[in-house]
């Protein structure tokens, strides 16, 4: 990880370069790094469809076909999995309600060199189950039992506490405009052991709400989860029960489950995952807010999903939705900029080329994956990966570009003259954090390590950074009609516009949430000055007392201070080891965090313990200041003397107003 690496590098350096840096680290630990691992074996191929032909020639014109796709894909999923040091993946292609392709590529289990198939090799598509809790709530709206529009709390045997004035409904969840922050405490588990009901999950880590309901799209596991409780209550039988039952069955889904730990028979099948195919293999993953993300499923059965979807909700002689609730479900119900794609009921917009596609991605901490129903050409793709990779871009995404833009070819309109182009781009940039965002706890800090930076270009373009492309370069975005940006020789949009209280805010391609322009408190660079001077400050006062107790016994030159001010002094010090001791604390539970998804649930006792060091430190500020005030009414004091207390203070106070602001003394355990 990025912190051991860093640590390591400036061992040499001493302990007072490491713990001046300590915020730096923090605000380095989420990017992740890691040394370049060795490639694996060449992956070997396993397919449903015979051997492909010759791969159509560059710049012809490409019918989707089982033959070109397959010569297309066999170009590009072996080189790809081997460049992005990824174990297996698997795709399918669904074209007017029927299988075109279906095609694993590398191995579920590296160890033993175990070919991905796919009808019988089980991924975990992560949030793609989400699409399985919304249908299973549209079966129940077209039989009456329940109204997308009426307070959830009716269906409910608890209470969403009340805020804003406006309730939550099913129709707020399903566009992800439900205004809870994000949770993160439990949505993940070590094991089955620590697994807990559906019911205990979704009483007792109720979020925070931060918007009112049905205006700022914040992507939200809770109210999937919450989502799925409801079906649970209306229908009378366990969630899990509901959907096999209800849509799994009747489409021949039949290695297909929310059930955890898997059922004795789908256990052999299931892939590995892994960070990089030449990491070890992680352990299967325990999804307690399972409605929101725990299906194990064969690209196959996948397939039958994406035909009932694509068939209005007809899969052969079976309808589990009616065409009229299915053409509901597909419809616009959302969005935060007309400009640009919007939420459907569960789906989300993401139309390209040219075709209306409405989709879903799924992420675990091992498996990636994705799927995208293009509505008016009847097709449907899926993909799953069993590794994130080592690249910035995720493999899928690239992926599916090369696939949209082989089979739908588009060419964008060019933009129209701007007046003021480089006025406006002056007017958007700034600093901006995403509105799906941690507010009540202290992972409130990852809003601070997560901010990003909207900056005009030398040639009138603007850039986001950290968006790149697949080179590694910042993306880079020309105004095509007023705040209205897209990529520069490419597809990607980015919309600015101001919400109802005139912040600043825009949108990208994903409509379940939308970035907001921060104030100054909350701006990143300041509140980094405000911690590394207060750490510089901290840790300098620390080394530096030995150091001129030493100097001074060597030339005998004793302190001159009475017994009050040698107590001040001394208290002094000991505030500065708090203040050291509190932030590599908080640093030591980052890292903690960062061992794996489920290690974050174990953090409540260090949540309390440096909540009680971080007051003491704020208390222990004042006589830091008095100290320094005493310093300037004490006649003959050193002049340095004076101003190394009083910036002392002014760094302790720092210190001070950013564990405030960030959360990281406030003892709330429900994070």
């Amino acid at each position: 990880m990025i912190l051991n690496q860093v640590l390591s590098k400036h061992h040499a350096r001493g302990y007072v370069t490491i713990l001046t840096g300590l915020l730096l680290l923090v605000a380095l630990f989420c990017v992740g790094m890691w040394a370049q691992p060795s490639r694996p074996a060449s992956p070997s191929v396993q397919s449903s469809t015979p051997a492909a032909a010759v791969p159509a020639q560059p710049g012809a014109t490409h019918e989707l076909t089982a033959v070109d796709l397959e010569a297309f894909l066999d170009g590009l999923m072996p080189a790809q999995i081997e460049r992005e040091d990824v174990a297996g993946a698997v795709i399918a292609v669904v074209k007017d309600g029927q299988v075109i392709f279906a095609k694993g590529y590398g191995y579920s289990d590296m160890a033993k060199r175990t070919p991905v198939t796919p009808d019988s090799t089980l991924f975990r598509p992560g949030s793609i189950s989400k699409l399985f809790t919304w249908t299973s709530v549209m079966q129940l709206v077209e039989q009456g039992k329940l109204d997308l529009n009426r307070d959830v709390n009716d269906y409910l045997d608890f209470k969403i506490p009340p805020a804003f004035g406006k309730p939550i409904t099913l129709g707020n969840i399903m566009t992800h405009t439900s205004g809870f922050e994000e949770t993160g405490k439990d949505l993940f588990v070590k094991d089955a052991q620590h697994m807990g009901s559906l019911e205990y999950y979704v009483k007792n880590h109720i979020p925070e709400r931060i918007f009112p309901p049905g205006e700022v799209p914040a992507y939200s596991n809770y109210a999937t989860a919450l989502a799925g409780y409801i079906v649970q209550r209306v229908s009378g039988k366990p969630f899990e029960r509901y959907v096999a039952e209800n849509i799994f069955t009747p489409l021949e889904m039949n290695r297909t489950t929310f059930v955890q730990p898997l059922p004795e028979d789908l256990k052999p099948l299931m892939s590995n995952g892994y960070e990089r195919a030449s990491s070890d293999p992680k352990p299967f993953e325990f999804v307690e807010a399972f409605p929101a993300g725990s299906v194990s499923t064969t690209a196959r059965d996948m397939c039958n999903f994406m035909i009932a979807h694509l068939q209005n909700g007809q899969f052969g002689s079976v309808q589990i939705l009616r065409p009229e609730t299915a053409a509901l479900m597909h419809s616009q119900a959302f969005d935060a900029d007309d400009r640009l794609s919007g939420m459907a009921h569960g789906f989300y917009e993401e139309s390209a080329n040219g075709h209306r596609i409405i989709g879903h991605a799924g992420d675990t901490e091992a498996f990636h994956s994705d799927l995208h129903l293009i509505l008016d050409s009847n097709v449907g793709f899926f993909v799953s990966y069993n590794s994130a990779g080592k690249g910035e871009i995720s493999p899928r995404t690239v992926l599916f570009e090369k696939f949209r833009d082989r089979y739908f070819p588009y060419t964008e309109p060019p933009p129209g003259k701007i007046e003021n182009a480089k006025a406006n781009a002056a007017s958007i940039a700034g600093l901006y954090i995403s509105s799906r965002r941690f507010e009540s706890s202290f992972l409130k800090l990852t809003s601070l390590l997560g901010q990003n930076k909207v900056f005009e270009n030398s040639d009138g373009t603007i850039s986001i950074d950290p968006f790149k492309g697949p080179n590694g370069q910042l993306l880079k975005f020309e105004e095509i009609s007023p705040l209205l940006y897209r990529e520069v020789h490419g597809r990607a949009q980015v919309g600015f516009k101001r919400d109802r209280n005139g912040r600043l805010q825009f949108e990208l391609d994903w409509p379940f949430f939308v970035f907001q322009r921060v104030g100054f408190s909350e701006n990143k660079y300041f509140n980094y000055t405000l911690a590394i001077f207060g750490l510089i400050m901290v840790v300098l006062t620390v080394l530096l007392w030995p150091v001129g107790a030493l100097i001074r016994k060597h030339y005998g030159r004793p302190l001159d201070l009475n017994p009050l001010e040698r107590k001040l002094r001394l208290g002094v010090r000991l505030v500065c080891i708090l203040f050291i001791c509190f932030f590599g604390g908080w640093l030591a539970v980052l890292a903690i965090a960062l061992a794996s998804i489920s290690a974050i649930n174990a953090l409540a006792p260090w949540i309390i313990f440096l909540g009680i060091l971080g007051v003491l430190s704020a208390f222990g500020s004042l006589l830091v200041c008095v100290n320094a005030f005493r310093t300037w009414s004490t006649p003959n004091r050193w002049i340095w003397t004076k101003l190394h207390e009083t910036a002392l203070a002014l760094g302790c106070l720092g210190l001070v107003w950013f564990a405030i602001t960030w959360n990281l003394m406030n003892f709330n355990i429900h994070y």
